[in-house]
């Protein structure tokens, strides 16, 4: 199974910096800088570490699509919540009026790979509605408090949640 660890207690520094990020300009600079950070960090340290869980306390995996438009393999850093062997991805393009390219590439292709810590696994996506997407939305908020900025940033757009759960490669 995998596993995204959550810290035990944040650091000074890490509260500091989840306050800032939740702002609508540093929102936009560390979508600019983070995963370019964070993506030779997690290469380097086999998904061990990376820059922002440092800085912010917030666990980072990498996500692996295949492009919507372009048919190409896709990957990038991004956080997101644990529910069991379950992992919750929240579009929220740091506050953009936009959804993410990931978010389009999931729509367009289900399955995407998961690493973290140096382990691979298959998933199968889907986007929450109803009742599921406001459990996890509210799991989101209390995980970090900057989602609930992040919503008030994007210009009425809803943020999307998507729901991966693991392909189990032993029933094939």
């Amino acid at each position: 199974m995998l596993m995204i660890p959550l810290p035990q207690k944040l650091r000074w520094y890490q509260h500091l910096v989840r306050r800032i990020a939740a702002t609508r300009g540093s929102a936009w600079l560390f979508s600019l800088v983070a995963h370019r950070l964070d993506t030779p960090i997690l290469r380097l340290t086999s998904g061990r570490n990376s820059a922002t869980t440092f800085f912010s306390g917030l666990p980072v995996f990498n996500l692996t699509t295949i492009g919507a438009r372009s048919g190409k393999k896709r990957s990038l850093p991004l956080t997101g919540l644990q529910d069991g062997d379950k992992v919750v991805l929240i579009a929220s393009n740091m506050g953009g009026s936009r959804h993410p390219n990931w978010y389009h590439n999931l729509r367009a292709n289900h399955e995407a790979t998961i690493t973290n810590t140096g382990e691979s696994n298959i998933f199968t996506a889907h986007q929450a509605e109803g009742e599921e997407r406001e459990r996890y939305w509210l799991a989101a908020v209390e995980f970090f408090a900057g989602y609930a900025d992040y919503a008030h940033m994007t210009g009425g757009r809803e943020i999307p949640i998507m729901v991966l759960t693991p392909i189990d490669s032993s029933a094939a």
